[in-house]
């Protein structure tokens, strides 16, 4: 499956400021709300380059839920992990503030019986931030219009993660971190992600480097790729 890229090198990283608007001349408004820049700035991008669309983007719930407030939006788009978000409980008051915008989860950490209660309870979608690009611009403008999405193969896997050479090498913890590593996350948005120390996310990169052959966060995320673990 093809799968977002968001390791650009520095030089091509775009440069979005939070809470700007990039106008399309377009129908549809999308809200992006996430704490990672590079990743936020990655589904601006993808946006942009299909047209139709306008984007404002948060880099916190507390912007976000304000930007909601103040203006009017087709799909709100929600990472489940940032700061603020307290996981489906922002949610759910962005859904029950004044407006007729719809809003969906993005994430990369959160499991299928997230992704289920999320729908159940009225979101517009759930979005991994594993989805192709394609996929991601289809299901972006499907939820705009009106319906719900979630990805089927995401919805049928099994709570266990799907064995691999390489996964089968590491704890369930150990492979967490590493898809932390390939999306270039620092030791401290890992810890928040998981809700665990920074030491102990250290010594989960430590072992995983012996277990995979890596000697540096580099090395592992790049390992990870070329053998498709994500």
């Amino acid at each position: 499956m093809e799968r977002m890229e968001i390791g650009l090198a520095p030089s091509l990283r775009p440069s979005i400021a939070a809470g700007a608007v990039t106008p399309k001349g377009s129908e549809m408004r999308i809200l992006i709300a996430d704490d990672h820049d590079l990743l936020r700035d990655t589904l601006v991008l993808y946006l942009q380059s299909e047209g139709g669309f306008e984007t404002v983007t948060a880099p916190d719930y507390p912007t976000a839920a304000n930007l909601v407030a103040a203006d009017a939006f087709d799909l709100v788009l929600l990472d489940f992990s940032m700061p603020g978000m307290d996981g489906l409980t922002g949610l759910e008051r962005i859904m029950a503030m004044e407006g007729n915008h719809r809003v969906a989860i993005i994430s990369g950490t959160a499991n299928r019986e997230v992704a289920e209660q999320a729908l159940a309870s009225g979101a517009a979608g759930f979005l991994p931030k594993t989805l192709s690009a394609k996929s991601l611009i289809n299901a972006v403008r499907f939820m705009a219009m009106g319906e719900q999405y979630a990805p089927l193969d995401f919805m049928r896997a099994e709570d266990e993660e799907p064995q691999h050479p390489l996964a089968e090498l590491l704890s369930q913890r150990e492979f967490e971190v590493l898809q932390g590593l390939t999306e270039g996350k620092s030791n401290k948005e890992i810890a928040r992600d998981l809700d665990i120390r920074e030491p102990t996310v250290k010594l989960h990169v430590k072992t995983l480097y012996r277990k995979i052959g890596a000697s540096n966060r580099t090395q592992a995320a790049m390992i990870a790729r070329d053998k498709g673990l994500f």
